[in-house]
């Protein structure tokens, strides 16, 4: 039986804030593509599915949707709203990648303490601690992410990661041993950073983003520009004036939410992740072995390192991670052996209908049978 919305609307406050952590503000086209064998004609989803799924989501009230549905039948995608393989801030499946790099680190043991890395962070806290969100770390609060006053004001700031993380640790620890946080991100990318003495950006550029040619992904620094054909971003921070928040200087999500993406790559970097393309057998085991995170607002949700678990409404379960980072919101989904994917984004506020009927598409994409 199909999660009803009521239950999904626990999504906005639960997943959207749980597996994002930043504080969120505010006609269909599609094509196909082929990737392995094709379907008989019968047999094959096709891409009006998906160009009704996505005008489902646009009508909840958001500017934008764009998505794509991978399965051994082939390629679909679909947009309403925003460019074909327009870009996008992926918020936070940033930390998919940047648990890969960390995994691919031989010098890195998962049980070793952070302050061994990190000498400034005194606490009894491990390197898995921060993969899996079981730190009890909490988030400074970044005023260019809460409200209009402080986007216009703060949307070009730089931040340095010393400086984040010397403001998270001042201060308390969230009650819950599971409890979603940037900074163990923004640290697991700091620990990257001593490990190889390269930084953060070029470590996910080398090791992922052109070992992969996702030609659409980047990491960009402190520059505030989406490159590339895009959406605006749109957030209206609980006002009924939305406001253009595309400029923005993703510094604050160093390591946690700063890359920038496309459906298309993002469903090349998921299937290849999965597939075991990007680790060896062991370190993907570790990845995927996950443990109970009721912080994100589903029944049965648990979480890895970087990945969180799914249950599907038919039984069986599968590995996604949702994020945003102002004004735009990402989901993806992928099958255990990443034959299937499923990405979605929009741009604009999201409704628990909005994430409703986003959860309907990701279940579906990984979910189905055709």
């Amino acid at each position: 039986m199909r999660v009803p919305v009521s239950r999904r609307a626990v999504l906005t406050v639960g997943m959207a804030s749980a597996l994002v952590g930043f504080t969120r503000g505010p006609t269909a086209a599609s094509a196909p593509a082929s990737r392995g064998p094709a379907a008989p004609p019968a047999a094959a989803a096709t891409n009006g599915d998906l160009r009704r799924q996505v005008n489902a989501i646009l009508a909840t009230g958001v500017a934008g949707v764009g998505a794509e549905v991978v399965s051994p039948y082939g390629r679909r995608h679909a947009f309403a709203g925003t460019p074909r393989e327009g870009r996008f801030r992926m918020g936070s499946l940033t930390k998919t990648f940047t648990a890969v790099v960390a995994l691919q680190l031989a010098d890195l043991k998962l049980d070793t303490p952070v302050r061994y890395w990190l000498p400034e962070v005194a606490r009894d806290i491990t390197v898995r601690d921060l993969l899996r969100h079981t730190s009890r770390l909490l988030d400074p609060e970044i005023p260019a992410l809460t409200s209009a006053e402080g986007y216009r004001a703060e949307r070009l700031r730089s931040y340095t990661p010393e400086e984040l993380a010397g403001a998270a640790l001042r201060l308390g620890r969230a009650p819950e041993k599971w409890s979603y946080a940037n900074t163990n991100y923004l640290l697991t990318a700091m620990i990257i950073e001593r490990i190889t003495g390269r930084s953060w950006a070029v470590e996910i550029t080398d090791r992922i983003i052109r070992p992969l040619g996702l030609e659409a992904t980047s990491a960009p620094d402190e520059s505030p520009f989406v490159p590339g054909p895009h959406a605006r971003g749109w957030a209206s921070f609980g006002t009924e004036t939305p406001l253009d928040v595309t400029l923005l200087n993703p510094s604050m999500a160093v390591g946690s939410g700063a890359l920038i993406s496309s459906v298309r790559d993002l469903s090349v970097f998921y299937a290849a992740l999965l597939g075991g393309e990007l680790l060896p057998p062991p370190r993907l085991a570790e990845m995927t072995a996950t443990v109970p995170a009721s912080g994100i607002g589903i029944e049965g949700a648990r979480y890895g390192l970087g990945l969180a678990e799914l249950p599907l409404p038919g039984g069986g379960s599968f590995l996604s991670h949702f994020g945003e980072l102002l004004g735009y919101h990402a989901w993806a989904g992928v099958t255990a052996d990443g034959s299937r994917t499923a990405v979605v984004y929009v741009t604009g506020d999201v409704t628990g209908a909005t994430m409703g009927a986003m959860s309907a598409l990701i279940e579906g994409g990984v979910g189905g049978t055709r």
